[in-house]
């Protein structure tokens, strides 16, 4: 292993490998350490939906400006990452969320967005099989440019490119120390021999609190236990992404035909629990049904499990940690790092290489949590 480089980045998802990518073609010498395999972590067991409609404007501008570079995406990388634009249909159940959805609307539009409230007897000209009145939809929000992209091969298109470039990807290789002198990074310790460095990147996932530990710093994330499924293949019914956040469901039918979706277990309690359980599949089962009434008796085919990891606010937490000269954070996504991770990257590579910073950092730094109200994410499942 090497001995010395410009920044160390520790997480091989996507928000670790677009960071090499977006640093090595700055010229920067980075290197990425991963303890197990690239996209072993939350990025290979998530929904792979991307979508722009949040209720707060660090997530929605992050979101919009990433989906702009997911659109080039493919061209860029010389991979195909199956992104495609069939958009995401957000269910709202009552006044009370339609109150929220047009609040959400008036921001988004405010930043560009084109997005649009429906009419019930309009949802299903979005998507034919939904049941309306079953799931006592009120109305939906709909934006066309929202959409998907394929979680590995967007990731393995990152790490391809960033070789290319001269990055050094170590797999199964554990940081087990990060060393801070005079209150700046200057190297890091793994099972497989010391680093020097100025720059460590916290990219960790679910284990970036414990990344986090190496260096006394106490971040506030939580791991909790997703479940996803997946059925059989069958004619394509429908395009866009189906969400509730009152009911928590989301499902969307990819190109080869099969449904992928998921929604939390009620009552689930933090942890790092892995196991898959038979009360998620009653509970998806029970409730895509009631949404979708001709998947009935479609056939569940898999069923695994992945992280969230969440914060207070249900926001990221990037940028440099106060006290810690050189140590980023990149973490905290709440299950939505997938989707705004080319803008995340390409901030966070500002900062890095030109010392550039911004609005979007300092009001998603550690610093928020300190004694501060903070600005909650209403737009998510769970």
């Amino acid at each position: 292993m090497i001995k010395k480089t410009d920044v160390v980045i520790i997480g091989g998802g996507v928000n670790g490998c677009s960071l090499a990518y977006n640093l090595a073609k700055r010229g920067i010498d980075v290197t990425l350490f991963e303890k197990k395999y690239l996209s072993s972590g939350a990025t290979g067991a998530c929904g792979a939906g991307i979508r722009q409609q949040w209720s707060t404007k660090e997530n929605a501008l992050l979101a919009i400006e990433s989906v702009k570079i997911f659109e080039k995406l493919s061209r860029e990388l010389d991979e195909d990452i199956e992104f495609r634009q069939g958009g995401y249909l957000i269910m709202v159940h009552d006044e009370e969320e339609m109150k929220q959805a047009e609040k959400n609307v008036s921001m988004q539009r405010s930043l560009g967005l084109k997005v649009d409230i429906l009419e019930p007897d309009e949802i299903n000209d979005i998507v034919p099989i939904l049941d309306v009145k079953g799931i006592n939809a009120v109305g939906a929000t709909f934006c066309p440019s929202d959409g998907h992209a394929n979680p590995f091969k967007t990731t393995f298109a990152y790490a391809n490119a960033a070789r290319k470039l001269g990055a050094k990807l170590y797999t199964h290789t554990t940081v087990n120390k990060i060393r801070v002198k005079d209150g700046t990074v200057v190297g890091v310790s793994t099972d497989k021999g010391f680093i020097k460095t100025s720059v460590v990147v916290n990219a960790a996932g679910v284990w970036s609190r414990d990344i986090a530990r190496l260096t006394g710093v106490k971040l506030p994330n939580v791991p909790f236990r997703k479940e996803i499924m997946a059925t059989e293949r069958f004619k394509l019914l429908f395009e866009a992404m189906v969400i509730s956040f009152k009911d928590g469901i989301y499902f969307s039918q990819q190109r080869e035909g099969q449904i992928v979706g998921g929604i939390p277990i009620p009552g689930e309690k933090s942890g790092y629990k892995t196991m898959p359980t038979f009360a998620f599949l009653q509970h998806m089962a029970k409730t895509l049904t009631r949404y979708a009434p001709v998947l009935k008796h479609v056939n569940m085919l898999r069923h695994w499990t992945g992280f969230y990891d969440v914060t207070p606010d249900a926001r990221p937490i990037l940028g440099e940690t106060p006290g810690i000269k050189g140590f980023i954070q990149c973490n905290g996504f709440s299950g939505h790092g997938f989707m705004i991770s080319p803008m995340v990257t390409k901030i966070l590579t500002e900062y890095i290489v030109d010392g550039r910073t911004s609005d979007i950092l300092e009001k998603l730094s550690l610093n928020r949590f300190k004694g501060k109200k903070i600005d909650r994410e209403m737009s998510v499942v769970g």
